[in-house]
């Protein structure tokens, strides 16, 4: 079977100075652009079968200077909607709500463009985006019938999202994505072992 590739974007200035980046659509920085276009020759070592990718700009424009096709956007793969906290760092935060902590805390509802998720319903989209994504790394174009084995699906996204699919991934709660820490314009790979869901790489930046 193929493996699941997880590229998370390039910096953004608000990645840059660790500010909650849920729903904001930011571009990426020069040196975001740098840090995407340096992923090129981990892309090319690939058997690409799909690409997906999160709506958001720096995501899409990742995925381009990455020389990664886009074959679809998916709008699961938008990042964790901060609600109340979009845009503040950990620091703000924690001026007036000591020892606050993103997976055991959660956020508060915010505007209407930033109501908010809890980690539960992250967990729920990534859900979805994986049993959509399952079947061609199983090799299965959709049409019904198996091929000789799966290609790679690449998915361009966000940290936290990111983090928690691959919770998802191992059969493990979302809020346990707080143990896989990914920089940007880092790539990973999920595959199996003896049928059983693996970390096969995690975190690798050029």
């Amino acid at each position: 079977m193929g493996e699941l590739i997880l590229l998370r974007h390039g910096e953004t200035e608000w990645s840059r100075d660790r500010r909650h980046t849920g729903r904001t659509d930011l571009p990426l920085t020069e040196r975001g652009e740098r840090q995407a276009r340096s992923v090129a020759p981990l892309v090319r070592s690939l058997r690409v079968a799909k690409v997906l990718a999160s709506p958001a700009r720096r995501a899409l424009r990742t995925a381009e200077l990455a020389g990664l096709a886009v074959d679809g956007v998916e709008p699961d793969l938008w990042e964790w909607d901060y609600g109340g906290y979009e845009g503040l760092t950990t620091a703000q935060i924690r001026r007036g709500r000591p020892g606050w902590y993103l997976w055991d805390d959660g956020v508060v509802p915010g505007d209407a463009e930033h109501p908010g998720e809890t980690v539960e319903q992250v967990g729920a989209r990534v859900d979805a985006v994986l049993k959509r994504v399952r079947p061609l790394l199983d090799g299965d174009d959709g049409g019904g019938d198996e091929g000789g084995g799966g290609g790679d699906v690449v998915l361009v996204a966000h940290g936290h999202v990111l983090r928690i699919l691959t919770a998802r991934w191992l059969g493990l709660e979302p809020a346990a994505g707080r143990l896989f820490a990914l920089g940007t314009a880092a790539l990973s790979r999920l595959g199996r072992e003896h049928g059983r869901p693996v970390i096969t790489a995690w975190n690798i930046s050029v």
